[in-house]
């Protein structure tokens, strides 16, 4: 951790750098042909000015996600950051390993997480959770009517091989359908819900009933507009759709596996490998991505702490914003 006194160090350094110089030392350095960039002149511990802060805006927007490495921040100093782009998110529930005086921040450590909760053991809660090859895509809190705007996540303790995240473009695969394809979506509307493909377990599951106490879902334009972008986004994932509105079961099924194909074809991604130190910050309404699942036989922590920024309500190319169904309502989490 950072002590103050160095903290303090940094921050006069920095200031006697000038602005217009600091923000010339900015480099974003795409990694990808249509997501992922990697940001390198940047102390993101330090006191960020506003010419740093909006490059750094710029990049999310253009490339997603965006990587920065060698960072030194602690729980306060990941807080502070988050605060520079949005309002953190406050989870009223959070895991066991998340810090208690920061509850703005969750800590995925995914052995303290899943294993030996609800009766399952790591592996068995991912070949529940993960069946398809598909089925593990998600964003962020996406059954919520608002899901989360941005992530901002930070690697503490990663194995030395395997562990990596990967992202995908929603805005390059919308672009990437052909026309009638995206005149067909554009009037879609799909049911996005908390446990959707979940592999119940024989018996009595006691994951089930957890998620018949916390049921949460939406219904979302199944392509949304970008708030800040402009773009139309193919808002769709594994992870939590259930039904495309209007559809019959397996015409929902067959146009949703066309969907999901399109959204995560490999030139519409990117894979980062995380260090210690590595910070991801990703853009939450335009992306989806895919958490490791290589590392269960892997004897080594992986340790990750993340904060959420506030989002808004999605709203349909017909200018029609989503719907709260269940468990969720704008702001109130």
């Amino acid at each position: 951790m950072t002590t103050d006194r160095g903290r303090a160090a940094d921050a006069e350094r920095a200031a006697a750098v000038p602005r217009d110089e600091r923000a010339a030392a900015v480099e974003v350095r795409p990694v990808a042909g249509h997501i992922g960039a990697e940001v390198t002149g940047v102390d993101l511990a330090g006191d960020l000015d506003e010419a740093v802060v909006a490059a750094i805006r710029t990049a999310v927007l253009r490339w997603k996600v965006v990587f920065f490495r060698g960072q030194r921040l602690d729980h306060a100093g990941h807080v502070a950051l988050a605060r520079r782009f949005g309002e953190p998110v406050v989870l009223p529930r959070r895991g066991k390993a998340s810090p208690p005086d920061f509850p703005e921040i969750e800590t995925t450590a995914d052995r303290l997480e899943l294993g030996g909760r609800f009766g399952m053991e790591h592996d068995e809660w991912l070949r529940r959770r993960r069946h398809t090859l598909l089925r593990g895509w998600h964003c962020d809190h996406g059954a919520r009517v608002d899901p989360p705007a941005a992530t901002i996540l930070r690697a503490e303790t990663v194995p030395p091989y395997g562990g990596d995240t990967t992202w995908s473009n929603l805005a390059a695969a919308y672009a990437g359908l052909s026309a009638p394809v995206r005149e067909f979506a554009d009037r879609l509307r799909a049911e996005h819900r908390l446990g959707v493909g979940y592999q119940p377990r024989p018996g009595d599951d006691a994951y089930v009933r957890h998620l018949l106490d916390r049921q949460t879902a939406s219904e979302h334009p199944l392509v949304r507009v970008h708030p800040e972008t402009g773009e139309r986004v193919l808002y769709v994932n594994g992870y939590y759709v259930e039904q495309i509105t209007g559809l019959s079961r397996p015409e929902s099924a067959a146009v949703l596996r066309m969907l999901l194909e399109q959204a995560t074809r490999p030139e519409y991604t990117v894979r980062f490998r995380w260090e210690p130190g590595s910070v991801a910050f990703w853009d939450n309404r335009a992306t989806i991505h895919l958490a490791p699942g290589d590392t269960a036989h892997v004897d080594h922590p992986r340790i990750m702490h993340r904060v959420m920024l506030a989002g808004d309500v999605p709203v349909g190319v017909d200018g029609r914003p989503s719907t709260p169904l269940v468990g969720t309502a704008p702001g109130r989490w």
